[in-house]
């Protein structure tokens, strides 16, 4: 295996691989031809590639390959498969509801096997995965969320052991299970070139984003609960009722190679959440939204003095070489992040349109802390403000009251956030509008450790002024290389570009 060329997220029947990613970011710079070969030497596939990720399906079980670029070459080996099952041969029929043959063919499936679903559009309600399985969508193959929630499984906020299950937006509460489901799963596999089709626009998902109805929130498309060792490779999961995909309180987690896509203005559909989870890598994977691209957290401090029982940590995080476009925000962390969020690298990747490049937000009575953020070799375009870290983020019903906005000191304690220790280097921001970095930090608790290195911003011409953050008293504003309060930073916004009219 050659420095440009690397092999991850190996299943049975398919593999990942990237392409001279420490020298791209998510497109190559040059398109780069490739050709496998099998165990024989004779040719399997070939193609061109203009992207670092090449997903490569349709492979044998236990089988060894060759992969030759024109970057490099490797060999690699698939796993083994326990055995295949096919979705047909449990009933499932393209004209009809699949969702019992989904959970007969699951049932099925043995210990390290995989459950093949064939090319159609396969209709159903939430399907519950287990543990030591692969789920393969094959070229063609859609899993489609049905339009009625008539009979849709809850999760309820707890389960009989009094673990979170249900949740939303950091506290444990009743939600509609997801189109995809695994609960304490081990060595769980989603992988394919087919569709994962949650259905927001089908039904009235979208019609009721902060509400309950019927005694549950919305549901993801994707939800993990409690699962270790989850690999999510070449599926396209679209359409997503809520949060696309939302890992909670998962460990070893890689997601690489996935197109993550809904409508710009579909509410709330973030790409991907992982929460109070550890060891955490998204490479290759491309996501435009009606929200945030990807968001870090790790559940909200409960109001009122309830157990804080369902906070825990997300921590070692790497996001490199993927492709985030029109969301909200490029990579947040927040508001949801009591649990603490650290040692967070993003590197390698492009942002395009987004309303905030790296976004950090947080408000009092959150506690917690998000500390070791690293963003570097990043280009970002259309991005409005690049940098954002807002300790006065006014989420919740009491978001704009005194408590929460006043710019006086507040007491110090457990429900104070800190924010410290994020660095970017070596970034470019091509066309901003409002601010190249927008940092307010608490009066109590200020913003520590802030580095800028080599960070370049240009701004476009005809920007109009508006509020970088979403807080109270934070001016409109257009052109500010670095708008700061209540924050320390070392370093600059360098202006390659002068200035086409004075800061606000």
């Amino acid at each position: 295996m050659t420095s440009n060329l690397r092999i991850l997220a190996l299943t049975s029947r398919s593999a990942v691989a990237c392409l001279a990613p420490a020298a791209n970011l998510y497109w190559l710079d040059v398109g780069a031809d490739w050709q496998l070969d099998g165990p024989d030497g004779r040719p399997v596939a070939s193609g061109r590639s203009q992207t670092v990720p090449l997903f490569l399906d349709g492979l044998e079980p236990a089988t060894r390959y060759r992969l030759t670029t024109s970057v490099g070459s490797a060999e690699f080996r698939t796993t083994a498969c326990g055995g295949l099952v096919d979705l047909t041969q449990h009933g499932a029929d393209p004209s009809a509801d699949a969702t019992e043959a989904f959970a007969r063919a699951i049932a099925a499936v043995p210990p390290g096997g995989t459950l093949r679903v064939p090319a159609g559009r396969f209709t159903t309600g939430p399907v519950f995965l287990r543990s030591d399985m692969v789920l393969h969508l094959a070229h063609g193959a859609e899993i489609h969320a049905r339009a009625s929630r008539d009979g849709w499984p809850i999760l309820p906020p707890r389960d009989d052991q009094g673990r979170v299950l249900g949740t939303w937006e950091g506290l444990p509460d009743a939600c509609f299970a997801s189109v995809l489901t695994g609960i304490g799963c081990r060595n769980l596999t989603i992988t394919g070139s087919g569709v994962i089709d949650g259905g927001g626009s089908r039904g009235d998902w979208w019609s009721w984003p902060k509400e309950a109805r019927d005694g549950a929130r919305r549901a993801r498309t994707i939800f993990l609960s409690r699962c270790d060792g989850v690999t999510i490779s070449g599926v396209t999961v679209r359409n997503s009722p809520s949060w696309t995909v939302h890992p909670h309180q998962c460990r070893d987690l890689a997601v690489a190679a996935v197109h993550i896509e809904s409508p710009p203005d579909s509410p709330n559909t973030d790409g991907l959440d992982p929460e109070s989870c550890r060891d955490v890598r998204v490479t290759g994977t491309r996501i435009s939204v009606g929200d945030d691209c990807i968001a870090i957290k790790s559940g909200k401090r409960a109001p009122g003095g309830a157990s804080q029982d369902h906070l825990a940590p997300t921590r070692d995080v790497v996001i490199e070489n993927c492709l985030l476009e029109r969301g909200h925000g490029a990579v947040v962390i927040g508001s949801e992040m009591s649990g603490d969020v650290t040692d967070v690298t993003i590197s390698r990747c492009s942002f395009i349109g987004t309303d905030r490049g790296l976004r950090i937000k947080t408000r009092r009575g959150r506690g917690g802390k998000v500390a070791r953020i690293h963003l570097r070799d990043v280009e970002m375009e259309g991005v409005a403000t690049p940098l954002a870290i807002n300790a006065f983020y006014f989420c919740d019903p009491d978001g704009l009251s005194d408590a929460v906005q006043s710019r006086d000191p507040a007491p110090v304690g457990a429900e104070t956030p800190t924010v410290s220790d994020i660095s970017v280097g070596r970034v470019t921001a091509s066309n901003a509008s409002h601010a190249g970095a927008a940092i307010l930090g608490l009066p109590e608790a200020p913003v520590r450790g802030v580095r800028l290195s080599r960070f370049a911003v240009s701004f476009r011409a005809d920007a109009v002024a508006e509020v970088p953050l979403m807080a109270a008293c934070v001016p409109a504003m257009h052109h500010v290389p670095l708008y700061t309060d209540h924050a320390e930073v070392a370093g600059q916004v360098d202006l390659p570009q002068p200035l086409e009219s004075a800061p606000c």
